[in-house]
């Protein structure tokens, strides 16, 4: 295939899944019908087809749905279709769903959304959506901090997203110092890790008592930081040896193998 996509699905094109069938129970209100024709539209997409004349359909019988399946696809769909030229303008529309979705009491459909725009390139789409994704990376529930994090990270790593984001590694590190969680924690790490190393070297250097503490999950992306950095600043080892000190009692079969080859660089 020449767009990329999360997932790849394989669909009989011959399969007589006729562009107005779907249409026609996509405006119905069977919400098994509408699941089913959901399937069919994101599969002939996946497939190659274009199918433009859904996504009007798609904003006003699909984006109202409540039903967690019903959005899970919709987000599908709305990653894979073509979202350049003729269809940018409409897909503005979709923008205020994105919002609400952001701000929807329903943990998982703000959870799935935040994942959604860690596909998503558009700028003109993601950059009113940026105060809501900040907002959750304060949520109650771990679930929703973890994805906000990541997204933030993919919307910096944009070609604009330092302009859409100017303090994304000041936040993050905020939310490092304060998170419990130990996935939020790894996620964030990884987002100073990949977008503002210095920064994450210094946190590193800073928390070195405490670097124990953290779980094999984050131990694990510390490992691979001190392995990048060893690999391009050789006098920086010293500093990094008390860090892998300080993990020599990790009980993770992985991260002890990871320390392991360390010591070969």
């Amino acid at each position: 295939m020449e767009k990329s996509c999360s997932l790849l699905m394989h669909f009989d094109k011959g399969t007589p899944a006729l562009a107005n069938e779907i249409k026609e129970s996509l405006e119905g209100s069977d919400v098994v019908a509408k699941v089913e024709a959901m399937k069919r539209a994101v599969m002939l997409l996946f497939n190659g087809e274009t199918l433009p004349q859904l996504f009007i359909t798609n904003v006003r019988y699909v984006l109202p749905s409540e039903d967690h399946t019903i959005q899970k696809l919709l987000l599908l769909y709305l990653e894979i279709i073509d979202k350049t030229g003729k269809v940018l303008p409409e897909m503005i529309l979709i923008s205020q769903n994105l919002r609400n979705n952001l701000q929807h009491p329903n943990v998982y459909i703000r959870g799935v959304t935040l994942r959604f725009l860690c596909r998503l390139n558009e700028t003109e789409i993601i950059e009113p959506l940026i105060p809501s994704i900040l907002a959750n990376l304060e949520h109650r529930h771990p679930f929703i901090r973890r994805n906000a994090i990541l997204a933030v990270m993919s919307i910096y790593k944009l070609p604009q997203g330092e302009q859409l984001l100017l303090d994304a590694p000041e936040m993050i590190e905020k939310s490092l110092s304060s998170e419990q969680d130990p996935s939020a924690k790894r996620n964030a790490f990884l987002m100073l890790f990949t977008c503002a190393q210095e920064r994450a070297i210094n946190y590193l250097l800073t928390h070195v008592d405490s670097i124990p503490e953290w779980g094999d999950l984050l131990h694990m992306v510390v490992l691979e930081l001190i392995r990048k950095v060893c690999r391009t600043n050789c006098g920086e080892r010293r500093e990094n040896i008390k860090i892998i000190i300080s993990l020599l009692n990790a009980p993770s079969n992985a991260v002890i193998y990871a320390k392991a080859l360390l010591f070969h660089l």
